[in-house]
């Protein structure tokens, strides 16, 4: 899940931004509304964290913006505006959560996980496939009925190809899914990640199938011979 948090309050942005990325979220951060928009326009993501008080472009232009290029990101709005016009405005312009500063990091990250849950019941929470079982909210994922034991990188990694199945991810997908703007992957980072990934699918129906040069698909054990 990739999240782009648009504040223009360094403190609040790094805060924000690290509990996220505890959490396991790929985060990118912009301090006002034109980079925000800018961010929105190039690049896919699953929530916008939005303050409405930023410099260049106002928030509320921000998702005007999004929502007439048919963006449907869904869009938390963070601010100290807290009147009932504010959210009206808001709302009907198709921001779909609102948190009035000041507010505690657990409600944040409780927002932030019922955005996504609704945005997967939209679609399908759960990804089946194996013996494997994903849950793109939670971020849990199960062999049968035991839990597999995942790094964040791993279930990143896991989450990418799953909802790309039977489909070949470029290795360029795989690298901005895992990183956001400040970090960086090399080839040799992004192999190390996909083989351990690899070896804890053994046993569970499922196999991350080489397809040399050009990238990887996930797909049941047993439909090709795997490429090393």
């Amino acid at each position: 899940m990739r999240i782009l948090v648009a504040e223009d309050d360094t403190a609040i942005a790094a805060g924000l931004a690290q509990s996220l990325t505890d959490e396991g979220y790929v985060v990118d951060r912009v301090r006002d509304g034109f980079a925000a928009d800018q961010a929105l326009h190039s690049d896919e993501y699953d929530v916008l964290v939005l303050d409405l008080g930023l410099p260049n472009l106002d928030g509320v232009d921000v998702v005007r913006r999004a929502r007439a290029r048919g963006n449907g990101v869904a869009v938390l709005v963070v601010t100290a505006r807290d009147t009932i016009s504010d959210r009206v405005k808001l709302l009907d312009l198709g921001a779909d959560d609102f948190l009035a500063k000041p507010f505690v990091l657990a409600e944040f990250s409780a927002r932030i996980r019922a955005l996504l849950r609704r945005r997967a019941n939209k679609g399908v929470p759960v990804i089946s496939m194996g013996r494997l079982r994903f849950d793109i909210v939670g971020r849990r994922t199960w062999v049968g009925e035991s839990p597999l034991e995942l790094t964040a990188r791993e279930s990143t990694l896991l989450e990418a190809l799953l909802t790309r199945t039977d489909r070949l991810v470029s290795r360029s997908q795989l690298t901005e899914a895992l990183c956001n703007w400040e970090q960086e992957l090399t080839d040799n980072g992004l192999d190390i990640a996909v083989h351990r990934l690899r070896r804890k699918l053994d046993g569970t129906g499922v196999q991350i199938r080489t397809i040399r040069g050009l990238g990887y698909i996930l797909e049941e054990s047993g439909s090709h011979d795997r490429v090393a």
